[in-house]
Formats: C-alpha cells, sequence, structure tokens
C-alpha cells in the first residue's frame, strides 16, 4: 500500500493582531490568546483538512459525497456574473483535425480509427487571471481548448499551454485563483500576480514550484496563439474495442515553432495594442495564413507508470520528451473566424468530463475535480442546463434524450412518450454496445483526506526545467522572479520565497536573494522529499533549443522616410513575403511618403503608433534627409532603441546611420546589425531572421 502524507503547506504568519474577530452576521467573537480562527462550511461545521479532497486510497478516485470540496467548488464555480471566473479574456477560432493514421490498437474513438478523417473543432485560446477586459500580454498561463465535433459527441481537450499545474488537488482551486485575482478590499491587481496575496499563497505552497518555474520563463509571455504549445497537463487513458487501457498524454506543438517575447516589450506591447494576440490570429486568417498544430501523443502502460521517477497522477509533473517520445498523429488546422464573438467565442462551453468512447479518465486528483466542477460553471455562466442548445456547444452528430423543459429549451421530446423504459417501442435506448464504457479500473483504499507520498517531491522537476532552459532563458526567469517579489511588501514572503528556491537551484536563489537585496540567506525550506539533482536536462523545454527552420508566420516592421529608396523596399518585401513572413511599413505619416523616384510608398503605421515591438525584426530605409528628420523624432528614435533592446535583428539602408547613432546603436555593434550595402544583404538578413532574435546581445544591453 502506498505511503501516505498531509504535507502541511508550511506555518503561515500569525495574522490575528486582536482578539476580536467578525463573524458573516456581523457578530463578534471572543478569540483565546494564540487562537486562530477554525475554517467551517458555509453552514458553518468545521473543517478538518482543506487541503486534500476525499478519495478512495490516497490515489483512487475522488468520493462523491466529499461535501466540502463540492460546496468549497459550487461557490467558486459561481463567483462571477456573467463573465468566466478563469479564462475570462479569450479569443477562438474554427478549424478541423485531421487524423494521420488508425490509432484503433490504442483506442476505440471514432475521429481516431480512419487515415485523413477529417472532425470539425472549435479552439479558445485565453489569459487566466485577467479579466475580459485585460490586456493580451499579461504574465499568465494561455489556456489552449479545443472542441472536437466528433460522430460520437463532443470532445473537449480543455488544456493549457504548460503542461503542468500549480496544484495536486481541485480542492485547492478556489485559493490559487482567489490569490491571484484582484484583492477583495481593493480591486486590484488585474491580471498579474506581482503582489503579495499570489506569492503569500505560493509560497505557503511548495508543490507550485514546478509550475513557478514555467510561470516566470518565456513561455507565460507568447509572441502569437499561433506560436505556443499546447498540452492536456493530465493524463488520461485510451480504451481499445477489447477493453484494453492505455495511458496517454496530449501535446500540441505548432507548425511554425515556438516564440516569446522578453518582458519590457511585453508591457510596452500591451500600451500600444493591448488586443495583440487578438489581432495577430485574426490577421492570419484572414490572410490565408492558417494556423497549424500536430497533436502528440505520449503512449504508456501500467509498467511504466509504475516505473517512472514520479507519479504520472499528480498534475504537477511531467514526463520528458527524452523519456518518452511523443508520437505525432494528427494536425489541427484553423481556418476559419467566427461569424459573431459572443454567440460563439464568449458562449462556448468546454467541459473536461466531455469525452467520446475510447478516451477515458485517470486518477488524477486535479482532473477528478475538474470534472466534477465544469458543469456548475456552464450551468452559472450561461444561465441554463440547455447550454447545450447554443449551436457553439451543439454536438454535430445525432442527438437522442430525454432531456426536456428548462429555461431557453430549443428542442424537446416529440410525441408521447418522455421516458424510459416504456411501452410504446418508442424512444431512444442505450446500447452497451457503442455507449461509453468506463474502464473498469479496480480501486480499493480507504476513504481518506490523504496525498500520496508519490506527490511529495515538488523540487526535483522544477530544477530539472530551469537547468533545461538557455542562459538568456535562465537570465529571464531570474529577471521576472526579482521583478515580480520585488512588488511584494511583506519581507518575510520574499525570504520564504528564496528558500524555496534554494531548493530548486542554488544559484538561482542566491541570484534572487542578492537582487532582493536580503543580506542573510534563509535556509532552504523543509522539503518532504530530499530534492533530486541528478535528473538530466530535457532540451525539449527550452524555447530556444526548438526554434523554427524558417521566419515564416512573422512580422517585419519598416519604417521609411520621404526619399526612401523604393527598388530597395520592394526587394526587401519580395524577399519577406518568399519566407512566408509579412512585411508592414511605418512611416512619420500613416498615409505614407514619396520615394526617390516619385512613386508614393503607403504605410500601415503612424510611426506614433506602429513601435518596433510589435515586429519580429525590423528594417530603416530612409534617406539622408529623412534620417535627420527622424533622430529630432522621439517616437523614431525609440522605434531603434527597442528593437536593439530587444534583441531584434535591424536591417538598414547606409543612409540611416544617422538615425542609429541618435537612438544610441552603434550600426557596427554586433552581427545582428545588417547594412543594406550590397545585393546579397537582404538574403543575409532573412537568414538571421531565422533565428528568431540575436541574444549574444541580451549581456551588453542589460535590459
Amino acid at each position: 500500500m502506498a505511503k501516505t502524507s498531509r504535507q502541511p503547506t508550511g506555518k503561515p504568519a500569525t495574522i490575528h493582531d486582536q482578539k476580536l474577530v467578525r463573524g458573516n452576521g456581523g457578530e463578534l467573537h471572543q478569540l483565546a490568546e494564540g487562537e486562530t480562527e477554525v475554517l467551517t462550511t458555509a453552514q458553518g461545521g468545521p473543517v478538518a483538512d482543506d487541503q486534500n479532497s476525499l478519495k478512495i486510497g490516497s490515489r483512487g478516485p475522488t468520493v462523491l459525497e466529499d461535501f466540502h470540496f463540492r460546496e468549497k467548488i459550487f461557490h467558486f464555480d459561481h463567483e462571477r456574473i456573467p463573465e468566466r471566473v478563469v479564462h475570462a479574456r479569450g479569443y477562438g477560432a474554427h478549424g478541423y483535425f485531421e487524423t494521420y493514421e488508425s490509432l484503433a490498437p490504442y483506442t476505440r474513438a471514432d475521429l481516431f480509427q480512419r487515415a485523413g478523417e477529417k472532425t470539425p473543432v472549435f479552439v479558445r485560446f485565453s489569459t487566466v487571471a485577467g479579466s475580459k477586459g485585460s490586456v493580451d500580454l499579461a504574465r499568465d498561463v494561455r489556456g489552449f481548448a479545443v472542441k472536437f465535433y466528433t460522430k460520437e459527441g463532443n470532445w473537449d481537450l480543455v488544456g493549457n499551454n504548460i503542461p503542468v499545474f500549480f496544484i495536486q488537488d481541485a480542492i485547492k482551486f478556489p485559493d490559487i485563483i482567489h490569490s491571484v485575482k484582484p484583492e477583495p478590499d481593493r480591486g486590484f491587481p488585474q491580471a498579474q500576480s506581482a503582489h503579495d496575496n499570489f506569492w503569500d499563497f505560493i509560497s505557503l505552497t511548495p508543490e507550485s514550484m514546478h509550475m513557478i518555474m514555467w510561470v516566470m520563463s518565456d513561455r507565460a509571455i507568447p509572441r502569437s496563439f499561433r506560436f505556443m504549445q499546447g498540452f492536456g497537463v493530465h493524463t488520461f487513458r485510451l480504451v481499445n474495442a477489447k477493453d484494453e487501457s492505455t495511458f496517454v498524454k496530449f501535446i500540441w506543438k505548432p507548425k511554425l515553432g515556438m516564440q516569446s517575447v522578453v518582458w519590457n516589450e511585453a508591457v510596452k506591447i500591451n500600451g500600444a495594442d493591448p488586443d495583440f494576440h487578438r489581432r495577430d490570429l485574426w490577421n492570419a486568417i484572414q490572410s490565408g495564413d492558417f494556423p497549424e498544430w500536430e497533436l502528440n501523443l505520449q503512449l504508456f502502460d501500467q509498467e511504466f507508470a509504475d516505473s517512472f521517477d514520479f507519479d504520472v497522477l499528480d498534475p504537477t509533473k511531467i514526463i520528458p520528451e527524452e523519456v518518452l517520445e511523443p508520437v505525432p498523429v494528427g494536425r489541427l488546422v484553423l481556418d476559419r473566424m467566427p461569424d459573431n464573438f459572443f454567440a460563439e467565442t464568449e458562449q462556448v462551453a468546454f467541459m473536461t468530463q466531455n469525452v467520446p468512447p475510447g478516451i477515458d479518465f485517470s486518477n488524477d486528483p486535479l482532473l477528478q475535480g475538474r470534472n466534477f466542477s465544469y458543469l456548475d460553471t456552464q450551468l452559472k455562466r450561461l444561465g441554463s442546463p440547455n447550454f447545450t442548445h447554443i449551436p457553439i456547444n451543439a454536438p454535430k452528430c445525432p442527438l437522442h434524450n430525454f432531456q426536456q423543459d428548462g429555461h431557453m429549451a430549443m428542442r424537446n421530446p416529440v410525441g408521447r412518450v418522455n421516458y424510459q423504459p416504456n411501452s410504446w417501442g418508442e424512444g431512444p435506448r442505450e446500447s452497451p454496445q457503442k455507449g461509453f464504457p468506463t474502464f473498469a479500473n479496480p480501486e480499493e483504499g480507504q476513504k481518506v483526506r490523504l496525498r500520496a507520498e508519490s506527490f511529495a517531491d515538488h523540487y526535483s522537476q522544477a530544477r530539472q526545467f530551469f537547468i533545461s532552459q538557455t542562459p538568456p532563458e535562465q537570465r529571464h526567469i531570474v529577471v521576472a522572479l526579482t521583478f515580480e517579489l520585488s512588488k511584494c511588501e511583506n519581507p518575510v514572503i520574499r525570504e520564504r520565497m528564496v528558500s524555496h528556491l534554494l531548493n530548486i537551484d542554488e544559484t538561482l536563489g542566491t541570484a534572487i536573494a542578492d537582487k532582493l537585496g536580503i543580506k542573510k540567506l534563509p535556509k532552504p525550506a523543509d522539503a518532504a522529499v530530499e530534492p533530486r539533482d541528478d535528473l538530466p536536462t530535457s532540451p525539449a523545454l527550452s524555447i530556444i533549443e526548438n526554434g523554427p527552420e524558417s521566419f515564416a508566420g512573422r512580422k517585419v516592421g519598416v519604417l521609411v522616410s520621404v526619399g526612401a529608396d523604393a527598388a530597395l523596399l520592394n526587394s526587401l518585401q519580395s524577399a519577406v513575403e518568399k519566407e512566408g513572413a509579412v512585411m508592414e511599413v511605418v512611416a512619420p505619416k500613416v498615409g505614407g511618403v514619396e520615394a526617390e523616384d516619385g512613386s508614393w510608398i503607403d504605410a500601415k503605421h503612424m510611426i506614433d503608433g506602429g513601435p518596433s515591438v510589435l515586429f519580429d525584426a525590423v528594417a530603416l530605409i530612409v534617406s539622408e534627409e529623412g534620417a535627420e528628420q527622424l533622430t529630432r523624432e522621439a517616437t523614431a528614435r525609440d522605434f531603434v532603441a527597442d528593437a536593439f533592446a530587444h534583441c531584434k535583428f535591424i536591417a538598414f539602408s547606409p543612409t540611416a546611420a544617422p538615425l542609429l547613432v541618435k537612438a544610441g546603436v552603434d550600426p557596427k555593434a554586433d552581427e545582428g546589425m545588417i547594412s543594406l550595402d550590397d545585393p546579397k544583404a537582404i538574403a543575409a538578413f532573412i537568414e538571421s531572421c531565422r533565428k528568431l532574435r540575436h541574444w549574444g546581445r541580451e549581456m551588453a544591453v542589460k535590459l
């Protein structure tokens, strides 16, 4: 039998400075010396364990009778009217999923039976913490939810762009979200985690440390939805026609490769275009440059699960790709925007419990809780049990049941019979052959509120993630942690976090302590399990190590002036388009400028509204007179200085040198500066852009 532990989350600082506390009814209660309030249910019943949901054995399924979890998640699901509690800011698109080859040996799910099978989908991308009106480039987890309209009903693969999560048990979900949402007494901060409440909770929840490494990395500020991965997070099961089970983890990989921005850039993008991600997806699909991802499966059996270093039911852990290679099984293509944002993107309802026959669940306690929770959420948000009647949520396969009436019913049983069994020989019946067969996994154990000891290692994979990053990516994690923790006013929280970071990587923890001005390094936090330092690096975890092979799908911003070289501009545009990228012109006036040869150059942006942060690389094609004029424009100087500071490749006509110098940029600073002074220079610029950034510049910039 597996060992178990309650895994205390740490000792919070004393919060009672007075002996009187106020109850929900306004009444005052006297507290004895050293006494703290007892956590209760909404009915006043004292709670014994608020860290673990009730399960059959420490690794078993969640029990329906867990009234405390039910009440806690029920109340949480109904907190927001009318927007989603989490993932409120989202953007969606229609498309299809195409299966490569039959997966019949693993699953009976119909969409995986035939090569070339195309299944309609709707995908919604989102941020977690912010409201509907928040910005796109907040440092946050991104939702990656896919609704497959299969021939056997809807399958909702409700995932994120990060493969792990903050917590191991769904009973803690209200707490993590409450801690990051606006504080109830002041209504801020909005769409950010750089504040005391969030880091107080994190520093008292060691299981969050792996997720924190991901969220403080570049993964949390993606360049675009089109350039980020997606993950199902949990371990699921595939079940074939012989009722044989195979464990599976789902991974989406973008065809265009991964790309993120740097933090300083994200802040400026939010100011210049808070809808940056929305606009990017809209423009790509409207122009016919359809985003595409490949679905990869990590398939494994019980023997692998038993031998793996970590528990496959733990949602704060991954199976590194070097340990278990993902297998590509199909592609996702988004090719159509919604006709109406509210009717489709806003009203779409995803639920993890929506699975077709052949896909089943594991006992992951976070997944078990999500399966229980999402129906409540849709009922409250969409106002009726008939939310499946809304077209975006309605299955595209034949539908037969006896559900009837309710608020806004769009369909009801026809005729006399609305029940079964009946004597009239009418209506649908269950089908053991075609219906959903729950995998008969044997379960045993006492009903307990415990966490399996196999869930207790909170630092080893966090360390593995950190050491798997390239030096620039590691620097970005240090910068992110320093910024976030510097916003915590309570020094105890900062020190407590450093004690956890020392368990992940001593150099990391020491660097953060130094930057925060912590004079005496705290001791490493007590660990339930001794952190391991023998896990190998996993190159698959690095964005830079897995960069794209081309510059396709990206964007070049070209700053032009009066008298610009039109021939040079046209040659650059041809090369950019041949690469599969987009070029947009920025000029002193939005109408454009007159070129050297008298032709007119149309501009997409005015320099005041087209900063370099909106582009992946930039070029300066200006005349001597134009360069001189632009040196007096602060926005033009910022265009150049920011592009340089953000490590972007910069191409420039020789006549642009005065503008570069005025912006504080040496035209010969490094290999990322490319002078367009010969016919081969444009090709060299495009080839350089395939690397996305010139990271060697970063240490010199010290941004």
